[in-house]
């Protein structure tokens, strides 16, 4: 058995998969504003699984992460700075724990659904916005830190944030609406147009074979994807084609999944 921690930054999701990465149980709890009184919240947790036996534990982190030393070094909406994260999970599952960011992670999932490709980007347009860059169904080192979300962008003349522009956030404050409620095909053509901005960028870095969209926003993909491609192709040139773009097969749960994934691929499989 594995087991997958999922930490956001309102709620935390633990779960147990199978040695095939099928998910056995699970439990959320929100996420306490202070680290200390996480891990004792999270040991409750973990205790109260059914399944009390891991081989190994892959832990998604919505910040930066010190891969060597297992550490969080910042939390996005979380307070936490440098806390000792793998060393904590390891000595309340008691077992080996690896550590990555969330939306690498969701990559990765997500990648390991789609073989017939194999650079896929990985969008995951929530709160803010996460990037994952994965190249043969790995992880791409060289990219494993970016923060596609931080990227400066032109917008109304300034130079501002693309996350602060297209998130999940920025369209409430925008439009007064969440991406679920919003029926106008005006302002999904708004949105569209704001991602396909930043896209366009990660598109001409990274050459992907297809983007995999995820988060709250990406759930409502089938809304804008007609505008969305539309807007990209607008910026398509010889040396910068626009790939495919899908919705994410698993949305609410891509990032428990490729904690599985990267602890299997980190730790080897336990049969």
């Amino acid at each position: 058995m594995y087991l997958g921690i999922d930490i956001g930054g309102s709620k935390t999701l633990v779960a147990a998969l199978d040695n095939e990465g099928n998910i056995v149980e699970h439990i959320k709890f929100l996420t306490p504003d202070k680290y200390d009184f996480f891990v004792e919240e999270l040991a409750r947790t973990v205790a109260s699984l059914t399944t009390k036996d891991f081989f190994a534990c892959g832990v998604g982190v919505p910040g930066r992460v010190d891969r060597e030393h297992g550490v969080g070094i910042t939390f996005g909406n979380l307070p936490w700075e440098h806390v000792p994260v793998q060393a904590s999970i390891e000595t309340i599952a008691h077992c080996p724990t690896i550590i990555d960011n969330d939306a690498n992670l969701g990559g990765l999932s997500e990648a390991m659904l789609l073989p017939e490709y194999e650079r896929v980007l990985y969008v995951t347009v929530s709160t803010g916005i996460g990037t994952g860059f994965i190249e043969h169904r790995m992880i791409d080192p060289g990219l494993a830190d970016s923060e596609g979300g931080q990227i400066m962008l032109e917008h109304h003349g300034k130079l501002v944030k693309w996350e602060d522009f297209a998130s999940g956030h920025a369209i409430v404050k925008r439009f007064h609406k969440k991406a679920a409620e919003i029926t106008d095909d005006t302002i999904w053509k708004t949105i569209a147009h704001d991602l396909a901005t930043g896209l366009i960028q990660l598109i001409a870095i990274s050459q992907p074979e297809i983007i995999v969209l995820g988060g709250s926003v990406g759930t409502y993909f089938s809304r804008y994807k007609d505008f969305l491609t539309k807007a990209l192709k607008r910026y398509e040139t010889p040396l910068v084609q626009i790939p495919p773009i899908r919705e994410a097969a698993r949305p609410e749960e891509a990032v428990i999944y490729g904690c599985y994934d990267l602890a299997k691929q980190t730790y080897g499989s336990n049969n």
